[in-house]
């Protein structure tokens, strides 16, 4: 399957580095300044108001998991790595750490464009997948309670067919999903276990 790429509009978008002072934040500035956006230089600890940045670069060199408030891997915007050292231990901590694109160091005068639609791309396609993860994750329970709700119903001297009939009615007359109706079936028996009879 192919994907379209879409490019975002950088105008006025907000980046914020995360690096010591030194030749590369100037050369980054240049970029980031060139493409339209909006920057801070940060060191060594990241400002308050990170949660309204568009995007992260981080010296990976140095960077370690006490400068950020999130756990690796959820960072709430594209993060942008920027690399100058092969030891085997950063490259370790930059793939933990989850980063969306990089840059090698020493930084010239290109590359940043190409790695803020990198970014911005890998980003989208992280969050649209840990959003399709979760909604069938909760499918999947969804119909073990379907199933359980069949079986608790069945176990009154019903076949599987009529117990599944007898839950599509129950659905329809609480006016509500098949799914819900499954969950009140289920909670009532829990609750009759409990001695609080609520069928």
């Amino acid at each position: 399957m192919k994907r379209r790429l879409r490019i975002p509009e950088l105008g006025g978008a907000r980046a914020v580095i995360l690096h010591r002072p030194h030749a590369n934040v100037t050369a980054l500035v240049r970029q980031l300044q060139a493409v339209g956006l909006e920057f801070e230089c940060h060191w060594p600890d990241l400002p308050a108001t990170i949660g309204a940045a568009d995007y992260l670069f981080i010296d990976v060199d140095t960077a370690h998991e006490d400068q950020f408030p999130w756990n690796p891997g959820e960072a709430p915007f594209p993060t942008i790595a920027l690399i100058g050292s092969e030891a085997p231990g950063r490259i370790e901590w930059l793939m933990n750490f989850g980063v969306d694109a990089q840059i090698l160091k020493p930084v010239g005068d290109n590359g940043v464009f190409s790695a803020l639609l990198i970014a911005r791309a890998a980003f989208d396609a992280r969050i649209s997948q840990a959003g399709e993860i979760d909604t069938l994750r909760r499918r999947l329970g969804q119909r073990q309670t379907v199933v359980q709700a069949v079986a608790i119903l069945a176990a009154r001297g019903k076949s599987e067919d009529q117990a599944f009939e007898q839950l599509r009615g129950l659905a329809m007359a609480w006016r509500v999903s098949f799914e819900e109706a499954a969950d009140r079936i289920v909670a009532s028996v829990r609750d009759t276990c409990k001695g609080e009879d609520h069928v």
